[in-house]
């Protein structure tokens, strides 16, 4: 007689449960960063096509994109506007505290910079060394 092989009952609620949380943890985060990728292409467009414009117009052409794609984390006045000699620099910062069950709840940090004034990122500082 051959010896049988497959999973058990409790290794397929453990298979199951594993299965669970992630689809839970994607369920949850997705949101957070399709508005952070949302965001980053407004504030990219806003620096191309704004390049001469003040910090109010900027401010307001940011509002009327928020308002459209739905970017709810942060506001027109969180934004660090840079008039420089390399051109316009648009930057934000802000947190997303995504609740996941009960009062266990995820804490993102995103940092977007667009434009050429933004400032390089650490990962750009390292490629020009």
């Amino acid at each position: 007689m051959r010896k049988q092989s497959g999973v058990s009952l409790l290794g397929l609620l453990v298979i199951g449960v594993m299965v669970a949380f992630t689809m839970l943890l994607g369920f949850k985060l997705v949101p957070a960063y399709t508005e952070y990728f949302s965001a980053k292409k407004v504030l990219t467009s806003i620096a191309n096509e704004q390049r001469n414009s003040g910090p109010e117009e900027i401010r307001k052409a940011f509002d009327r994109h928020a308002t459209i794609d739905d970017i709810n984390s942060f506001k027109a006045e969180d934004l660090d506007i840079e008039q420089g000699k390399e051109g316009l620099g648009i930057s934000v910062a802000y947190d997303k505290s995504v609740p996941l069950f009960s009062n266990i709840y995820v804490l993102i940090k995103f940092q977007i910079a667009a434009g050429t004034a933004a400032g390089a990122t650490p990962a750009a500082e390292a490629e020009k060394k």
